[in-house]
């Protein structure tokens, strides 16, 4: 499944006193089985174009195609998007509300009347595939960590089997384990799946380390459509618009500053180490 965005603008209150453009002009293509991230600073059209993609809010000018399909044409339209693309908002667990994990993941394949059978195998699937024991399932999810929390959150929107899964800060507020082991299992759905996801996040090392492309955010406008490694060149230019790239571009700048022959393109930590080590030892 793709998702086309074509000449998108939006604009609150427009024609009233307090107009503001949100998104002006945009356009990308992605296609099925991306893992994409989108970064901007706060009031930079993010979640605003994340709620476009299955209707939740509609463009002032532009288009919003779903395999080839204007989801904004007719509501049978939009209705198809919805259960195409599911949107994990921030903070997920905080709509929790039933006794057991598995009643909880439950609940939306329950509303589209399906058989016990068929909501049994996308309740089993959806948390499997997010880590989640089958010891744990008829516990409350209110005894869990908060990155398990998190976890069950998604499987809920998972079981609903959505082709494209957007996901707005899926790790605020999480420890560094619960990060780490978040992000383990949507790697693993995103192999397995072939599912495209779409990742929201603040945070530089997050999008470095886990998706194939960035989309930049500025005002309202995409500047940037490239690989990580590309876009995280531009260090001044994110800056100038109130991003840091990860950190460790900051360290290996200072590096290179004080003779070290490393290369400028590093993104990581562990290619940071790898690269340092080899240059101590006479670049062996």
């Amino acid at each position: 499944m793709s998702i086309e965005i074509k000449n998108l603008t939006h604009i609150y209150g427009q024609g009233q006193p307090f107009e503001k453009i949100a998104l002006e002009n945009i356009n990308f293509h992605i296609d099925k089985g991306e893992f994409i991230g989108i970064i901007g600073h706060t009031g930079s059209g993010k979640s605003t174009l994340i709620q476009m993609f299955n209707g939740l809010l509609k463009p002032t000018k532009g288009n919003i195609l779903v395999d080839g399909i204007d989801i904004n044409l007719d509501v049978e339209n939009k209705k198809e998007a919805r259960r195409k693309i599911g949107i994990v908002f921030q903070y997920p667990e905080y709509q929790l509300f039933e006794m057991t994990i598995y009643k909880d993941v439950a609940y939306g394949p329950t509303n589209l009347g399906l058989n016990e059978e068929e909501i049994n195998s996308r309740v089993t699937s959806a948390l499997t595939h997010m880590g989640m024991d089958e010891s744990l399932w008829e516990k409350s999810p209110f005894e869990l960590s908060g990155g398990q929390k998190r976890r069950v959150a998604i499987a809920g929107v998972i079981a609903m089997q959505p082709d494209i899964l957007v996901l707005d800060e899926p790790t605020a507020g999480l420890d560094p384990k619960g990060r780490e082991e978040l992000f383990k299992q949507l790697k693993n759905m995103h192999k397995l799946l072939n599912m495209t996801i779409i990742l929201v996040s603040h945070s530089m090392e997050d999008m470095a380390r886990h998706t194939a492309r960035l989309l930049v955010l500025s005002k309202g406008k995409l500047i940037y459509d490239d690989t990580p490694r590309e876009v995280f060149k531009h260090i001044t230019e994110l800056e100038e618009i109130g991003l840091a790239p990860p950190q460790i571009k900051y360290i290996v700048k200072e590096l290179r500053q004080r003779g070290f022959d490393i290369s400028e393109d590093i993104l990581t930590v562990e290619e940071a180490a790898y690269q340092i080590k080899r240059y101590l030892k006479g670049g062996k």
